[in-house]
């Protein structure tokens, strides 16, 4: 299976599908949501298939509720299967969080505890996802803005025992660690030391907004704006640590032309290619 590049890319949208088409390999892969294209055929699949004939894409899943209590729907399993069968992408992800219950989807990523519990079943789920799909699935950290008194795991030692027990990889979101540390008042570069950085298959950046409570900021992980400073130096540091990785500048609302998300992911390009040369200087 190949792999994406260590290079930024951008998620498609079919409004920017003339410009993507009329330079390709500006960017190094493309990422769609999963569930955008579970249907059979029509005009998603037919930009879909032509970006995919110039760029590495990656597939990434908002709707398998892996964090949820129940078992994971056979019907959407058995899509998203069909799909990734379809365009083979070279890197497929999901995110550590449920959205349904029983019969109700909630559309939306939920919190969940850290418990031997809820990690035992997202083991199972994570287990049944790749042995269907044929292939390692990356796992993405959240965004959170409650916690739970009833954890007994943090969320770096639970996520690097969810890589210890099955076998898949991480997608690191900054931007989610450094919303995360705001909301919970916590250090990102303590908990950015603690990540288990070696098993990172991917990363994600963003916009956030802010909203100002009597009891300090509160950030909302909005995808709708440039990526904060704060998270560009985090990003870097990520970076001096592990090397080049594929990095994905995620803009799903208020989006903006086509030649705004080329300078983001320019940008983070630029960082990308100063790692060899860091590196070599600090040897």
């Amino acid at each position: 299976m190949t792999r994406l590049p260590a290079k930024a890319g951008l998620g498609f949208k079919p409004e920017h599908y003339r410009d993507i088409a009329a330079a390709p390999g500006a960017v190094g892969f493309y990422e769609v949501h999963a569930e955008n294209y579970m249907g059979a055929g029509g005009a998603p699949h037919a930009m879909l298939a032509e970006i995919a004939r110039d760029h590495a894409l990656s597939i990434h899943g908002v709707g398998l509720s892996i964090g949820g209590a129940g078992r994971l729907d056979r019907d959407h399993l058995a899509r998203l299967e069909h799909l990734l069968d379809r365009y083979q992408p070279a890197s497929f992800s999901e995110h550590l969080a449920w959205s349904s219950h029983g019969a109700a989807w909630l559309n939306d990523l939920l919190p969940l505890p850290y418990t031997s519990g809820t990690l035992a079943t997202i083991c199972a789920h994570v287990d049944e996802v790749q042995e269907t799909l044929g292939r390692r699935m990356l796992l993405e950290n959240p965004a959170t803005y409650v916690t739970f008194d009833n954890s007994t795991w943090s969320e770096t030692d639970f996520l690097a025992e969810i890589v210890r027990r099955t076998g898949c990889g991480l997608l690191l979101d900054v931007n989610n660690v450094f919303v995360s540390a705001i909301n919970h008042r916590f250090d990102p570069r303590a908990y950015l030391a603690a990540f288990p950085l070696a098993a990172v298959g991917e990363i994600h950046l963003a916009g956030h907004d802010t909203e100002e409570l009597p009891s300090g900021p509160l950030l909302i992980d909005s995808h709708g704006s440039p990526v904060a400073d704060p998270v560009w130096t985090l990003y870097a540091e990520v970076l001096a640590r592990t090397g080049p990785l594929p990095t994905l500048i995620e803009w799903d609302t208020d989006l903006p032309g086509f030649a705004t998300l080329l300078a983001e992911a320019a940008r983070a390009q630029a960082i990308l290619d100063r790692q060899p040369r860091e590196a070599a200087d600090a040897a």
